[in-house]
């Protein structure tokens, strides 16, 4: 089964959606936290909140050991991507090469292109399209709305408004294949992080990166879906990952430095007081003022 994650691939899959909290710089702190044996020995690899998948793509192309690979999210906008990529990734070129083309011939016409964009937002949020559908208007937002965020209101309507992009690239079919052929032996899940659990067994990786308790009352942006990930999500993240210690499967988690923000904010050491805690440097890049975007230190906690 090994050939199914490892490097047989002729072209290695990346992430084919930008998201918010996207992992690609801290791939090597990541590696670095893996327990030795995993290195070679065969392992289930998990990942509950797979958001972008930038860890999940590096892993399978990374670690041929890995025997089955299992990835959640609660935001079933990105789950139907993923399974709309993985079983009808032909249709969903077509139709990205069609918009892409109507697009780019409206180059010259600003007005134009925002009201394309703008209706394309419209038809995404009455969600009454075919997951084909929806799952295209995904990526196309995503490739053309400002700084490729993805952001809902409390009615689950996509807000985020148009990005001047002169001609972006709506469609990587190269790369919509790779992605494809690397999910067809992977489990998709749209459920809690908890549902998880059920698909370990012996020797499993958790890797979990959850929407980041905010470093004030004033950063929070967690809306990814329309239900915030709450200080008692938090709570309920650390008692599973208390769990699967207990079980013996091993975990890598990534959240916030709040300290960094404010030194007596121990909100998090306090929460995995007996797991190993070290601090990572990160970039953020997505983030409405430029100003804010820019290095600062994460939590890498591991059991």
């Amino acid at each position: 089964m090994k050939e199914e994650y490892g490097h047989k691939r002729k072209f290695s899959p990346k992430p084919f959606l930008k998201w918010a909290g996207g992992k690609t710089q801290l791939l090597s702190s990541i590696e670095k936290a893996l327990p030795k044996n995993f290195r070679t020995d065969e392992f289930i690899y998990i990942e509950p909140f797979v958001g972008g998948g930038s860890v999940f793509f590096n892993f399978i192309k990374k670690f041929s050991n890995i025997k089955k690979a299992v990835i959640n999210d609660i935001n079933s906008d990105l789950i139907n991507a993923y399974n709309v990529v993985k079983n009808n990734v032909e249709d969903l070129i077509s139709l990205l090469k069609e918009w892409e083309k109507e697009y780019h011939a409206l180059a010259n016409n600003v007005e134009a292109k925002k009201e394309y964009y703008y209706q394309k937002r419209d038809i995404f949020n009455r969600r009454k399209e075919n997951e084909i559908i929806q799952a295209a208007l995904l990526i196309f937002l995503n490739r053309t709305c400002f700084n490729g965020l993805y952001r809902v209101n409390k009615k689950n309507e996509f807000n985020v408004p148009w990005g001047s992009y002169k001609r972006p690239m709506i469609c990587d079919e190269e790369n919509l294949r790779a992605v494809s052929e690397a999910l067809q032996k992977v489990i998709i899940l749209n459920e809690d992080f908890q549902e998880t659990l059920s698909y370990a067994e012996g020797n499993t990786l958790f890797y979990l990166d959850p929407p980041y308790k905010p470093l004030s009352e004033t950063s929070s942006f967690t809306s990814y879906t329309k239900e915030d990930f709450t200080d008692d999500d938090q709570l309920r993240l650390a008692n599973f990952c208390k769990t699967l210690d207990k079980k013996g499967f091993k975990w890598i988690l990534s959240n916030s430095d709040l300290k960094g923000q404010n030194p007596d904010n121990d909100f998090l050491e306090k929460l995995y007081a007996e797991f190993n805690i070290t601090k990572v440097l990160a970039r953020r890049n997505i983030n409405a003022n430029p100003n804010k975007r820019g290095k600062l230190t994460e939590l890498l906690i591991a059991n």
